[in-house]
């Protein structure tokens, strides 16, 4: 009871405080943390391996749910023929598979379980990053008060113009893209962007997307037009593959007939084998 009224006590101080931050013209903002997480391709990869495992998980679950209930069932069915002693042993046998199914949901799907633990790894290295980044935002802007508005905390009203999550993801993103780099060239065109505005960064984005649909346009119409001359080439080919068969063939035809004739020239004559050709 005392923890609750210390809680509730707290709270109390900390809104008054607000308010009389908000009346003094305090500048405030708000971040979407579910906004930014599923923005990041590295997070978004993670989730989609980490749903293939707990899929398998639940694949396995239900894998010694059925053999328990497999078990049984033939327990049920064989009761009558069996003595109290296999009995106790076969009921054995099936709380020994329940038990180890409990402790293997446990062990994935519990509290401190494989799903949980793993979560943790996957939210937190970028869960550390907003932190920091909204910190130099802070700084850099003179924010009052950032808040979360997927956490807890109750926002009955959040106009737009507040929220700083698409900040928060552009310095994401240049930090990603720092990483990546491999010339100075790209370098330098990172650090000459770090310089820009949201909307003007937003604006320069458009057009590199607009130029990189383009030049995707382009491979596609030269791509379906070499495909267009392979095929042209292909059945150029084949004709020419065919005339040639069928030329080879009747060389061969004229060959063949030029040593039938000759076979049949060059034949000794059928005589009646007493010399004088009569």
């Amino acid at each position: 009871m005392k923890t609750r009224k210390l809680l509730l006590f707290t709270i109390a101080i900390f809104f008054f405080s607000f308010a009389m931050q908000a009346q003094r013209g305090a500048r405030i903002g708000y971040i979407d943390m579910e906004y930014i997480l599923e923005s990041v391709p590295e997070y978004l990869e993670a989730s989609t391996q980490l749903a293939g495992k707990v899929q398998r998980w639940k694949q396995d679950v239900d894998k010694k749910q059925k053999e328990i209930d497999l078990m049984s069932l033939n327990l049920s069915n064989e009761r009558v023929l069996l003595t109290k002693e296999l009995i106790d042993e076969r009921e054995e046998e099936i709380k020994i598979k329940e038990d180890e199914m409990l402790q293997y949901q446990q062990d994935r799907f519990g509290p401190n379980g494989d799903l949980m633990i793993q979560r943790r790894q996957l939210v937190q290295p970028i869960q550390d990053q907003v932190f920091n980044i909204v910190q130099e935002i802070a700084e850099a802007k003179k924010y009052d008060f950032i808040f979360d508005k997927s956490a807890d905390i109750v926002m009955l009203f959040a106009a737009k113009r507040n929220d700083i999550s698409d900040l928060v993801l552009r310095s994401i993103n240049r930090a990603s893209k720092r990483k990546e780099a491999t010339s100075k060239k790209e370098k330098k065109e990172i650090t000459q962007r770090d310089g820009l505005d949201l909307e003007q960064d937003k604006a320069v984005t458009a057009k590199e997307e607009a130029i990189e649909a383009k030049k995707d346009e382009r491979e596609k119409m030269m791509e379906a037009r070499q495909k267009t001359r392979d095929s042209i080439r292909a059945i150029k080919k084949a004709e020419f593959d065919a005339r040639r068969e069928k030329l080879l063939e009747e060389r061969q035809k004229r060959k063949d007939s030029i040593l039938e004739a000759r076979a049949n020239n060059t034949a000794p004559p059928v005589g009646d084998g007493d010399g004088d050709g009569n």
